[in-house]
């Protein structure tokens, strides 16, 4: 098979298994803000940004995002699909593009930490001018979730959604087969992954 038209299925897969873990596994993590949901939807795109560089993390962060705002969130829209593309697309920039450079599980590690917390900051943000202005909440309502809200869900999900991501990607690498070498447990800087 073509290795472009190869690396296409590998991510519509990587999309495919993002949205259904999205549909499947919902639930919300702080009872004072039900609407602040955890999903895992974005692991196989962290996985498609380490196995196949930042740009196609983003690329499938994209797809899912798209998809999601007009079926699994289709309250929030175009509006959700936006916040989730830039939010979801900080942290795999982020973590893959680290990860190219330290290709290593070390590197991994420390992408998805910074990544995480990149993720968490910009939701800031986010949520101050979206869900003000398009989704009519009042400012001094977001403002007022930001810290014991906003932050901690965020937190909560990019850690969870990196130690899915530690612990799934060698198999999801295989089921794929994407080579990957077998020192990912290591994080000697001459292992490769």
């Amino acid at each position: 098979m073509n290795s472009n038209v190869n690396k296409m299925v590998k991510v519509a897969m990587l999309s495919a298994m993002g949205l259904m873990l999205m549909m499947i596994i919902r639930f919300p993590v702080i009872p004072a803000a039900p609407f602040l949901e955890y999903e895992p939807g974005d692991v196989p795109a962290l996985i498609g940004g380490f196995l196949f560089g930042p740009a196609t993390g983003f690329t499938i962060t994209f797809i899912i995002s798209l998809i999601q705002g007009f079926t699994v969130s289709a309250g929030s829209g175009w509006i959700g699909a936006l916040m989730h593309i830039i939010a979801t697309g900080t942290m795999v920039v982020g973590a893959g593009t680290i990860y190219k450079k330290m290709h290593t599980l070390k590197g991994a590690i420390i992408g998805l930490a910074i990544g995480s917390i990149c993720m968490t900051l910009i939701m800031i943000p986010l949520n101050l001018i979206f869900t003000t202005l398009f989704l009519n909440v009042p400012f001094d309502v977001v403002k007022a979730m930001i810290i014991p809200a906003i932050i901690p869900f965020n937190l909560f999900k990019t850690a969870l959604n990196s130690v899915l991501t530690i612990v799934i990607y060698k198999t999801v690498a295989k089921a794929l087969r994407v080579e990957i070498n077998p020192a990912f447990s290591r994080t000697s800087k001459t292992q490769k992954v």
